[in-house]
């Protein structure tokens, strides 16, 4: 369980919030995401929960013990990937694993069956200076992952992977969560946040601006209107109908009784639509 409670940070001591009043909670075998624009501060909270950044004002627990009371043993409930390398270039990716994996005092994952599972067994061998960014990227992940953490921390973990590759880490992800561990990602990606997050809170300068379900958010902002296509005497025609009223209710039975009926199309809100409405900005600035 990640708890957080009207967290605030102020990195000069000038009453400047980068975090102000941000509270929620992530329950064990739960992804929740943090989307918002960089310097929303996404990273603030995420640097305060892992012990990076100290907690000046509110309440911060990992599993019911406060950040500030964490001890070393602790640490090996928790996984961490971040977006910026910090691997050891001269080793090789497999020895990266292994010496991480030494440094836990509980079962750990075998490393070549991990590299296995991201395409990384055929360069074990060879030095991560040698790495792509993408490689690297996956070898952070891997790391994060490899002691079976109960909590952990993921910053933008599709950065740099291309299309096939970003599928198989969504898939471990789900893995982690699926054998209950609390995950809070961090991301501007709106589709990353749609496709694995069972919950979203959009943040933006500090503040959280809206908290639920992706479904919840879509079906809260957005309208109930489809797009209807259909053959009218021969040549295609197309209608936007709202299903909220009975006359686009009945404009619909309509058409689809006449046979005419080809396509429809839902135009449910995107979370990267909703966050416009909220902020009037987009999440990549």
């Amino acid at each position: 369980m990640i708890l957080v409670e009207r967290l605030r940070h102020d990195y000069e001591g000038k009453g400047n919030y980068a975090v102000y009043d941000v509270s929620f909670s992530v329950a064990p075998g739960t992804i929740f995401g943090f989307l918002g624009p960089s310097g929303a501060g996404k990273s603030t909270v995420q640097n305060i929960l892992t012990g990076l950044l100290p907690l000046q004002e509110g309440r911060a627990e990992l599993a019911g013990t406060r950040v500030s009371d964490l001890r070393s043993a602790f640490f090996n409930k928790v996984g961490y990937s971040f977006e910026l390398p910090n691997l050891y270039n001269t080793l090789t990716g497999y020895e990266n694993l292994a010496f991480f994996a030494g440094l836990f005092s509980v079962p750990t994952e075998d490393p070549m069956k991990l590299l296995a599972r991201v395409g990384l067994a055929a360069a074990a061998g060879k030095r991560v200076a040698q790495y792509s960014k993408g490689m690297k990227q996956r070898l952070l992940f891997l790391r994060s992952i490899i002691n079976r953490p109960e909590i952990l921390f993921l910053d933008e973990p599709e950065s740099g992977l291309d299309p096939a590759t970003a599928l198989v880490v969504k898939d471990l992800i789900r893995e982690q969560r699926d054998r209950g561990a609390a995950i809070l990602l961090t991301t501007h990606n709106m589709y990353a946040a749609d496709e694995l997050c069972d919950r979203v809170a959009f943040i933006d300068r500090g503040r959280i601006l809206a908290e639920g379900s992706p479904r919840e958010l879509k079906l809260g902002y957005g309208e109930k209107l489809v797009r209807v296509e259909y053959r009218e005497r021969g040549e295609p025609a197309s209608e936007r109908l709202d299903l909220a009223g009975e006359p686009g209710r009945e404009r619909l039975a309509a058409i689809a009784r006449s046979g005419a009926l080809e396509t429809v199309h839902s135009t449910e809100a995107t979370l990267e639509s909703i966050f416009i409405e909220l902020t009037g900005r987009r999440l990549a600035e």
